[in-house]
This record gives C-alpha cells, sequence and structure tokens, in this order.
C-alpha cells in the first residue's frame, strides 16, 4: 500500500489506470439515490489472466420518483431507466496489470478510498479559476525508493493570484547583475 496522497491546494486529483485490486465506489450526483439492494463498488481484478473491472449491477434513480406513490410516475419510472441505461463498458481487458477507466453510471461519479498500490499514478488538475504554475508536471507516482513506498513529488502548483503569476513571468537575473 501507498502513504495517503499529499494533498494539493485548489487540484483535483484522477487516475487513467488502477492497479489490480483497488477498489472504486460509485456515489449518486444531489437528487438521486442508488437503488435499493445494489452494491457501489467496482473491483479491479485479474481473471485467468485477464485484468478488467468487476461490475455489479447499480443505478442512480431520482428522488422525486423514487419517493412519490402516484401509479402515474412509476410508469414514467419504468421508461426513464430505459432512457438512461449506461452503454456496454468500455473494453477494460489488457496483461499489463492495470484496469482502465471504468464505465460512467447516469448520475454517479466515482470515488476512491484512500488505499493506492505500487504503480499508481495520480493526474492532478487545477479547479476551474485557477491556473498551474511551473514547473507544471501534473502527476505523482507512487514507487518504493529504499524499501519505503513514497509518493513522487509534484511539480505544480495551482493559483489564482496575480502577483505570483508576475513573479513567475518576471526574468531571473544573477545577484549583482542588472
Amino acid at each position: 500500500k501507498c502513504p495517503p496522497v499529499p494533498m494539493t491546494e485548489f487540484a483535483d486529483v484522477a487516475a487513467e489506470t488502477y492497479p489490480v485490486h483497488t477498489k472504486l465506489y460509485y456515489v449518486c450526483d444531489e437528487g438521486y439515490r442508488r437503488r435499493s439492494g445494489q452494491y457501489l463498488g467496482i473491483r479491479c481484478q485479474n481473471i485467468s489472466g485477464t485484468v478488467s473491472w468487476v461490475y455489479k449491477e447499480f443505478e442512480c434513480i431520482d428522488e422525486k420518483i423514487l419517493f412519490s406513490n402516484a401509479p402515474m410516475v412509476e410508469l414514467n419510472f419504468t421508461q426513464e431507466t430505459r432512457k438512461t441505461q449506461s452503454p456496454a463498458p468500455p473494453k477494460q481487458e489488457n496483461l499489463s496489470g492495470f484496469c482502465g477507466t471504468p464505465k460512467t453510471v447516469p448520475h454517479a461519479s466515482l470515488k476512491k478510498d484512500n488505499d493506492y498500490s505500487l504503480g499508481q499514478v495520480l493526474y492532478f488538475k487545477c479547479q476551474a479559476g485557477y491556473d498551474k504554475r511551473p514547473p507544471i508536471s501534473g502527476t505523482r507516482t507512487c514507487k518504493k525508493v529504499n524499501g519505503k513506498n513514497i509518493w513522487t513529488p509534484l511539480n505544480m502548483r495551482c493559483t489564482n493570484d496575480s502577483s505570483i503569476r508576475d513573479e513567475w513571468l518576471s526574468p531571473v537575473t544573477e545577484p549583482g547583475k542588472v
């Protein structure tokens, strides 16, 4: 396992690939609820030499429909579910020991527990209204260094401060030279 990911102010983190045994969880968007009895987790597994996500049935339902007792709304619910069915999952099979990006579920986002495995690469992106400051490598990788699992340094900052922007853009001069 890797240590907790160091926080990066004003940045969001994502991954494009996940090592075998990674668990992710779907969380319904505000205004939607998980259909009763459905499991929200998925797992990257190696099954007979093929690495892929293992999914269970999962659906987020509009709370207005879920909590309504009107029979007409129930009929609309059936029609609505047909419209929002997830497309077939993208092909995730590979032999490298990593799963690709999981399929999307309407009205849900994916969350990760804080346990990452060796080899995990995380991508950082500045939030809306913030700019990336040099150096701008936006990744961290979990590696074993001198027997310890560590995250590589993140060489970027996110800021909306114009004074910092001017500082980064000003020319660098050697001390004593003008």
